[in-house]
């Protein structure tokens, strides 16, 4: 029976961004995610759970849900509620 190699996904990440499809996907997903990583990241060192946030801006926690996971597309409003409940300044620049 053949074994499992596990790889970390940096190396992993690594060797998928030589394909030139593949960053130019990558690269074009990179804005959304970041949104995504700075909300979560927000959200866990204040040690809120998805609940607690969506409690805290009058929303529900499947919105929290939907954001997290890339599957929404929040309004500017919605962006500016979540800053708010996480003691955040939502700042957008084009560069």
């Amino acid at each position: 029976m053949k074994k499992n190699v596990w790889h970390p996904f940096s190396e992993l990440e690594e060797e998928w961004l030589k394909d030139p499809e593949f960053k130019k996907e990558y690269d074009a997903l990179e804005p959304e995610y970041a949104l995504i990583r700075e909300v979560m990241d927000k959200r866990l060192a204040k040690k809120m759970t998805q609940k607690e946030l969506a409690k805290k801006m009058g929303t529900k926690q499947s919105a929290i849900s939907r954001l997290e996971s890339g599957s929404a597309n929040p309004s500017f409003q919605f962006l500016q509620k979540v800053a708010t409940a996480l003691d955040a300044k939502l700042i957008i620049s084009f560069q």
